[in-house]
């Protein structure tokens, strides 16, 4: 960039002109998208069993894979690396501590892909259940207001349910 085509951007945006910039959404122009979009306008995360299933299963299989073929190689170094050693070649130890931390970050790889499995496998049972829960407490919701919904008189006069015709409720002791 030259010189004087930074300081005509500079002017230019000191001067307000059309330098703008808009961070963390894209305006659709029709509202639909942005950061106040509803999820009913811009479509809900939705994530089906056979989705989980396909994501656990592929985890499952590059674990089987890591464990068959990926270990193979940890024995023979060690047993390379202590005969190196052994003849008084540094590259023994090398090769050791190459092996060591191949077998480390193995590890960590196939834990990794455990716990993807695993967890795969309880996500949907446990996201249903929560589901279920919200939906009874929503459920729980609707028939309280449904109840305080019920009026006998028009809203802001004074109920008279249960009243006698003297003022006085039903239940209630005359004097």
């Amino acid at each position: 960039m030259a010189w004087d085509e930074w300081e005509q951007l500079k002017t230019q945006a000191a001067g307000g002109t059309s330098a703008h910039m808009r961070l963390n959404h894209v305006d659709g122009g029709d509202g639909t998208q942005g950061p106040d979009a509803l999820p009913g306008k811009t479509g809900d995360l939705r994530v089906g069993h056979g989705d989980l299933v396909k994501i656990g299963s592929a985890a499952h299989h590059l674990y089987d894979q890591l464990w068959d073929k990926a270990r193979v190689a940890i024995p023979s170094s060690d047993s390379a690396a202590g005969d190196l050693s052994k003849q008084g070649f540094a590259l023994g130890a090398g090769l050791q501590h190459v092996s060591n931390r191949w077998e480390e970050q193995l590890k960590s790889l196939m834990d990794a892909c455990a716990q993807i499995s695993n967890h795969m496998q309880v996500t949907k049972a446990v996201h249903t259940s929560d589901d279920t829960y919200i939906q009874r407490q929503m459920s729980s919701i609707d028939a309280l207001d449904a109840g305080f919904d019920e009026r006998v008189g028009a809203p802001g006069e004074k109920n008279d349910y249960g009243d006698d015709g003297k003022g006085k409720g039903k239940g209630q002791k005359k004097e």
